[in-house]
């Protein structure tokens, strides 16, 4: 809490009392009078800590459940290409490289403040792995860009005015801050869950170590690179699995308990989560799942990657039938499908079916109050993941008022980043063993390889199955699903005109309650999200188009191919 609260006053007198362009102005702080103590770099280091969306703070969108230009979420009218022409700005170029800025500036005074040894090494290491998480948001986004190590002036004209640097340098060079961080970052915060430290600089090593090593690969085709960031990427992993501080959250109520949590300071499965306070820092995505707002539901093509509850692939069909008692008494659900499935299916989605007509309330004991409305989604499958129904009904559906602490970093990430790495690797057997982890938790039989007719990858079925593992646990998560269709060079499978039921829902009986001018079905009576034009993939939506005011400043930045 103290870390939140200090990166909102940091926030402010960084924002509103400093211009570290102008000359020292008598009233406010400047870079150089206030690099004076360890007090003031800490309060300036967490500025650091609002890099991290979480579930969003008030009403604005977080990192969970929003993003959805993925295989796994559908929206009605379909969700297009985050970017389809060339802007004149981008907001991720921008904030990268201002905080990029931060970074260097705090590395160009560090050593001059007054500073145990120990504590100047963290400080340092903290903005190493700051700024190497910057250039590889830009990287990941848009390929070959600027690595930055200064504070720039308008001296520095061979990175204002001069060509972008080639990706693979850039990558090397935030690899460099990565291992400085991780060397250097000692034992100051260790015990928290809250705050950075070695073990979050490890998580974020494992994540972007991971993402450089398979898109090396299937970029690529680099083996000699793809193996140097692959085993980086199992190093930070293990150093986090082996540290014997974090520990999976039992059983597939465990797994939801990482997401619905009022609060996680308990939970050893979190390596770093944002706490969320009640009428200081709160959040809305509880209540964009569970109230009147329509949800951008799971699709049809998610919903049958779950295996079945005794790992084999998914057998029968996906129909719903009408309740016989209680709230769902003559209102369509899917409990029965749900019961057959892998567990973490019914924790992440509702057991009744969420589309307009259903008449489905999911506040227990709320009809006819002022507030209850039908619980609806775009596809039928109303998103459960991030719903704690001990909330307080006010509150739950408060826009802005939601206090579900948001998980940052947790070690099933890890140990999946450590399951993938294995696989490209060739480890079969430490492959198994990591994605064992989670399936017992999930309370799943171990991975047992099948010859799948649905493995449209063109890759093993070890490496299939690691996907799957990684797909069904993260769902709704990061916008991970997306992330990882680029790496792996998949980012086709978001055509719809090739792969049509990830703009599929749930199968409706057409004699069901239902608002049949608000839900339109295909011809095999699923619901179909697309209302617009088909999503056509081209080559050039692996990169985002460098913006055109960027290209004014600097005609030598170039652009990037087929934009």
């Amino acid at each position: 809490m103290k870390k939140i609260i200090l990166s909102l006053m940091a926030g402010m007198v960084l924002l509103t009392g400093c211009d570290l362009l102008n000359p020292n102005p008598i009233d406010n702080f400047t870079e150089d009078n206030f690099f004076t103590s360890e007090t003031n770099v800490e309060m300036y280091t967490n500025y650091f800590y609002s890099e991290w969306a979480g579930y969003g703070n008030s009403g604005s969108y977080g990192d969970f459940y929003f993003p959805n230009l993925n295989d796994n979420q559908a929206v009605t009218g379909l969700s297009g290409w985050n970017f389809k022409n060339v802007s004149a700005s981008d907001g991720t170029w921008n904030a990268c490289y201002t905080e990029i800025r931060r970074a260097n500036i705090l590395l160009k005074h560090i050593d001059a403040v007054d500073m145990p040894a120990a504590s100047k090494d963290y400080y340092k290491s903290l903005a190493h792995l700051y700024r190497a998480w910057q250039h590889f948001c830009v990287v990941r986004k848009f390929g070959d860009c600027y690595w930055v190590d200064k504070e720039l002036t308008t001296e520095d004209a061979t990175i204002l005015y001069g060509k972008r640097h080639a990706r693979n340098t850039v990558m090397d060079n935030v690899l460099a801050d990565l291992n400085f961080a991780v060397e250097n970052m000692g034992t100051k915060n260790a015990g928290s869950r809250t705050a950075y430290n070695v073990h979050v600089a490890n998580a974020i090593k494992s994540r972007i170590c991971l993402f450089e090593g398979t898109y090396a690969k299937y970029h690529q085709n680099d083996a000699a690179r793809a193996e140097k960031y692959l085993k980086e990427a199992q190093n930070a992993s293990l150093a986090i699995i082996n540290s014997g501080n974090f520990e999976l959250t039992p059983g597939a109520a465990g797994y939801r308990a990482n997401y619905n949590s009022l609060d996680l300071a308990g939970n050893k499965e979190m390596i770093m989560y944002k706490k969320y306070i009640a009428g200081t820092l709160p959040h809305a995505t509880q209540d964009y799942c569970c109230g009147s707002t329509q949800t951008n539901g799971m699709n049809k093509a998610a919903f049958n990657s779950y295996l079945m509850k005794d790992g084999k692939l998914p057998t029968g069909d996906d129909k719903g039938k009408l309740g016989t008692d209680g709230l769902d008494k003559d209102k369509p659900v899917i409990y029965h499908l749900l019961e057959a499935r892998d567990p973490r299916l019914a924790q992440q989605i509702d057991g009744y079916l969420a589309y307009v007509g259903n008449g489905r309330i999911r506040y227990e004991g709320m009809e006819g109050q002022a507030g209850a409305a039908e619980n609806t989604s775009s596809t039928g499958y109303g998103i459960l993941k991030f719903d704690e129904p001990a909330t307080p009904a006010a509150q739950r559906q408060a826009t802005n008022g939601n206090v579900t602490d948001g998980p940052i970093f947790w070690l099933a990430e890890i140990i999946l980043n450590q399951a993938e790495a294995c696989a490209e690797l060739g480890d079969e057997a430490g492959a198994k063993k990591y994605v064992n982890m989670l399936r017992t938790r999930a309370e799943m039989p171990e991975l047992a390889l099948q010859n799948d007719p649905a493995n449209n990858m063109g890759v093993s079925d070890l490496i299939w199955e690691v996907r799957r593992e990684r797909r069904v646990e993260l769902m709704f998560d990061n916008n991970d699903r997306y992330w990882s269709l680029i790496r792996w060079h998949q980012l086709d499978k978001l055509d719809t005109q090739k792969y049509p039921d990830q703009t599929k829902g749930a199968w409706i009986d057409p004699s069901w309650p239902i608002a049949k001018e608000s839900v339109k079905l295909d011809a095999n009576g699923y619901i179909d999200c697309q209302t617009t034009d088909p999503r056509v993939f081209e080559e050039k939506h692996y990169l985002a188009p460098i913006p055109s005011g960027q290209i004014t400043l600097n005609p030598e930045i170039g652009q990037n191919p087929g934009w």
